[in-house]
């Protein structure tokens, strides 16, 4: 919405302390005609492609400063909703998360790590309001369906049981819950799960739909008077800062419920200042949640480096508090879900935008952004051209619960240009008569309020970047807060740390147990493989032990070159033992094996028993042992990559143990 205070010019002008004469334009901030909507949050979204999966692996006391950045009030970013994906055990943009039910029969609220990071925010934070969506299903789910709306009640039902494994195995309420990421919604399916809920005394858990467009779920809404009850916000993703007009006439709450996804440099950064006030402003959105949470998954997965902050190398306990926490603390350190926007927000006359939020009891923030169109682009959508003037003078009068104000705390953030400033308190602006002013620069964001706060102590500096160490071994003993082992990274199927009572020798192992392929969100591979490592691999062995429990087959493999929704175009070295009759084992230059770089059979029992394969690979050769025994050593030119990760996986979903495994320089 536009501002219509404005009233005029005045002709001295206090620019932060200092006395001047510029022409200023006047927005009047009031309470007295209303109010606007309720402020719902700030928020940060982990997973939507396992975006958290390298944190939970970090040594202490790194890990519990990283949370403390995300979740801890009036510290760092003080996140005040935390939105996870519901695992479905198919890729999702960086990797797969585990389901909490592999199958129909099975039920465990144990794995994956989101469990323990909303632990860990409400630990931190109490008030987070927690938010929950699925971007994929297990296959059982859709019997058959390549859609999960196949029977509304068992999709439901599956929903529903996470919600309350969230309650009774980790006291977790869940507050909001989606439909289906950025897919078809589903009217009845929707109306299913809002009486699930209420048949489960989860009256309190709001529906977010569809997480996706605006358009189709408004229509759907003005047509139906069961499905507007059942909804109770409309959440769009990447929406422009700008909402439908026939969302808006719905009457119901509108959220930007995904957004951001650039890089957490300085135009990402002022691309999230953009949005956080213009989001209100122009589209009367009232939380607005980033994807990602926290870049932590390596870096050359889709999408590097687009958390609000960076920590991908738990190995050495590097983290980088990125410019885009402290433009979240403009915002979360001095308002509340349940403070309630005024009606008097709106566009500076020279560029920008500012919004201003109450408490209902005399107290005040203002949000003040000035962020040029050349530094401000997200990466979706495309941003139509505008200016903004540097140094542009505002004055703001103050009417209603405000007029008597005397001073506001400022805090002061230049996020472009040679001399960037993070988060900083200036001297209070004096308020006299209701009015001050104050000179607005480009890229600069300004906080002014009533509440007081002292600058928020940072962490001694992490310690220094350092690559992968070699050699690695794993035995997969497992750590305690996840289902995963330390360090690799699900891309197709669910590979989990296992006790195998039946030996001893391998009695840890790690597993991958998603036997039927889900109701994938995007292109999975038909093999699943987990990845590790350096991207920037080249000469390296990998060496593991494996047993194929019922059939299929498996690999190592090293130089991976694709992860994420184009895991299927993997191209790379792949040594794979199988269970065939006439090649039991294959070396192939891509995931697929459309490639073969060497075949052969040899004498071994594949299903049921232990294996070691080692793979190396050093320049234009490769090669390849089963059991120390040598089996192809080949010099070609042609190899397709030249880096890569190194890998595990399966011929397909089957079960398949993994242990001992090691990956080195090749020599």
């Amino acid at each position: 919405m536009a501002s219509d205070t404005k009233h005029g010019t005045v002709t001295c002008l206090l620019v932060l302390g200092v006395l001047t004469v510029p022409v200023a334009s006047v927005y009047t901030l009031t309470d007295s005609g209303g109010l606007g909507a309720r402020f719902d949050g700030v928020g940060g979204l982990s997973g939507g492609g396992a975006t958290s999966r390298l944190l939970v692996s970090y040594p202490e006391p790194y890990r519990s400063q990283i949370l403390d950045y995300l979740f801890k009030p009036n510290f760092g970013a003080s996140l005040q909703i935390l939105k996870v994906e519901i695992g479905g055990d198919a890729q999702s943009t960086d990797g797969t998360e585990p389901s909490h039910m592999h199958s129909a029969a099975d039920q465990n609220y144990t794995r994956g790590y989101e469990w323990w990071l909303m632990r860990e925010a409400k630990q931190r934070n109490p008030g987070i309001k927690l938010y929950g969506l699925p971007w994929a299903f297990p296959g059982w789910v859709g019997e058959g369906q390549a859609f999960p709306y196949h029977r509304p009640e068992t999709t439901a039902g599956y929903i529903v049981n996470w919600i309350l494994g969230a309650k009774s195995v980790h006291n977790l309420t869940i507050d909001y819950v989606g439909i289906w990421n950025e897919r078809v919604h589903d009217v009845k399916y929707i109306k299913t799960l809002r009486k699930t809920l209420d048949d489960n005394d989860l009256s309190h858990v709001m529906i977010v739909a569809p997480d996706g467009g605006w358009v189709q779920i408004s229509k759907d809404i003005m047509a139906d008077p069961e499905l507007a009850a059942a909804v109770g916000i409309i959440g769009s993703h990447y929406p422009g800062t700008h909402s439908a007009p026939m969302a808006q006439q719905t009457g119901k709450t509108l959220w930007s419920s995904e957004d951001y996804s650039t890089v957490n440099n300085g135009t990402g950064a002022s691309c999230w200042a953009r949005i956080l006030n213009q989001n209100y402003v122009n589209g009367h959105m009232t939380s607005t949640i980033s994807w990602n949470l926290i870049a932590s998954y390596y870096d050359d997965l889709p999408f590097p480096r687009s958390g609000l902050m960076t920590a991908n190398q738990p190995w050495s306990g590097h983290y980088e508090i990125s410019d885009p926490v402290w433009v979240t603390a403009h915002t979360t350190h001095f308002t509340a879900p349940g403070w309630m926007y005024l009606k008097g927000v709106g566009h500076l006359d020279g560029g920008g935008s500012y919004v201003a939020l109450t408490d209902g009891k005399g107290g005040l923030t203002i949000v003040i952004e000035a962020m040029t169109h050349q530094y401000s682009q997200c990466v979706r959508p495309l941003l139509p051209p505008y200016s903004v003037k540097s140094g542009q003078a505002a004055t703001f009068q103050l009417g209603g619960a405000f007029e008597n104000i005397t001073r506001l705390n400022l805090w002061y953030s230049k996020l472009i240009g040679s001399q960037v400033v993070h988060f900083q308190s200036k001297d209070p602006v004096v308020v006299s008569g209701g009015k001050f002013s104050i000179e607005v620069d480009e890229n600069c964001l300004y906080t002014l309020t009533t509440v007081k706060q002292d600058q928020p102590k940072a962490y001694p500096k992490s310690p220094a970047s350092a690559p992968f160490p070699l050699p690695y071994k794993a035995k997969f003993d497992g750590p305690a807060d996840s289902s995963e082992a330390p360090y690799f990274a699900d891309q197709t199927g669910v590979f989990e740390l296992y006790v195998n009572e039946s030996s001893s020798d391998h009695s840890r192992t790690l597993r991958q147990n998603v036997t039927e392929r889900p109701i994938v969100w995007c292109n999975d591979a038909d093999a699943a493989i987990s990845v590790i490592g350096d991207y920037n691999w080249s000469n390296v062995s990998v060496s593991c032990d494996v047993m194929v429990e019922s059939g299929g087959g498996a690999f190592v493999g090293a130089r991976v070159d694709h992860g994420g929704c184009d895991v299927s175009q993997a191209r790379g070295v792949f040594f794979w033992l199988l269970e065939d009759d006439t090649y039991n084992w294959v070396v192939s230059s891509d995931i697929n094996r459309n490639y073969i770089l060497g075949q052969g059979k040899v004498d071994a029992t594949v299903v049921g028993q232990w294996h070691t394969l080692t793979l190396f690979a050093k320049g234009d050769n490769t090669a390849g042992s089963l059991n120390g025994k040598l089996l192809f050593d080949i010099t070609d030119a042609q190899l397709p990559t030249t880096k890569g990760f190194a890998a595990v996986g399966t011929l397909g979903f089957q079960k398949v143990q993994f242990d001992n495994f090691d990956v080195d320089k090749a020599k």
